[in-house]
């Protein structure tokens, strides 16, 4: 376990600018074991990171949460524009990003992808939901909404975002990446559960059939 100070370095930023069109209304706020499910994803980042802020261009509907909330410096940019506004908004040199809508984030892998933080410009684990499993899909992709960064991505992030290029993926070749490997994921979440989001209604229902099945989710 890495000591206090490297964890002072990661600001977390939670994302909350989707429009949830999938889920029919907005999924941040729906009720997930007795609280907003945005809530439990705030808990689970400030176990690990002392300073927290939400992204979101609707703030009145996040301010009650009481962190920090900024819009998108470049609206309507989707997720890349995201995670370019709470990295530059963060007080700290880097953020660990995650979406509003992972139910079960785990404490112990995002200390580990915080420790590996001074390695590379981006650290991001190479995995797939279990919704995926279900599926039978065997890709393992990049997880970007679930990740960190360090300011020094600011720069290539603005060029794609000026651009209109707007895959997340697309400027890691201008900042070194270290990429978590799905072995090194299992040794602390080995079902990839931190990598369930809560897109749809089945999605939702699969995840809240979790709750009753599990008795420690960090």
């Amino acid at each position: 376990m890495q000591s206090s100070d490297s964890l002072l370095r990661v600001a977390g930023v939670i994302l909350a600018g989707g429009k949830s069109r999938r889920m029919g209304r907005d999924k941040a706020l729906l009720d997930f074991d007795g609280a907003p499910l945005i809530a439990r994803v705030i808990a689970r980042v400030r176990n690990v990171c002392p300073e927290a802020i939400i992204v979101a261009n609707d703030v009145d509907a996040y301010a009650r949460f009481g962190l920090p909330v900024v819009r998108d410096v470049y609206p309507g940019k989707g997720s890349l524009g995201g995670i370019f506004s709470g990295l530059h908004a963060a007080q700290h040199e880097y953020a660990l990003a995650v979406a509003c809508d992972l139910p079960f984030l785990n404490d112990a892998l995002l200390r580990y992808l915080i420790a590996l933080a001074p390695q590379a410009d981006i650290v991001i684990p190479r995995a797939h939901a279990p919704t995926d499993a279900r599926r039978g899909r065997v890709t393992l992709p990049l997880q970007p909404m679930h990740a960190i960064y360090s300011k020094r991505c600011l720069g290539p992030m603005r060029a794609r975002l000026l651009a209109d290029d707007l895959r997340i993926i697309n400027f890691f070749d201008a900042v070194r990446v270290r990429v978590v490997a799905p072995d090194e994921i299992a040794r602390f979440d080995p079902q990839m559960l931190s990598f369930l989001n809560v897109n749809t209604p089945e999605d939702w229902n699969f995840a809240m059939s979790l709750l009753g099945t599990r008795t420690d989710d960090r």
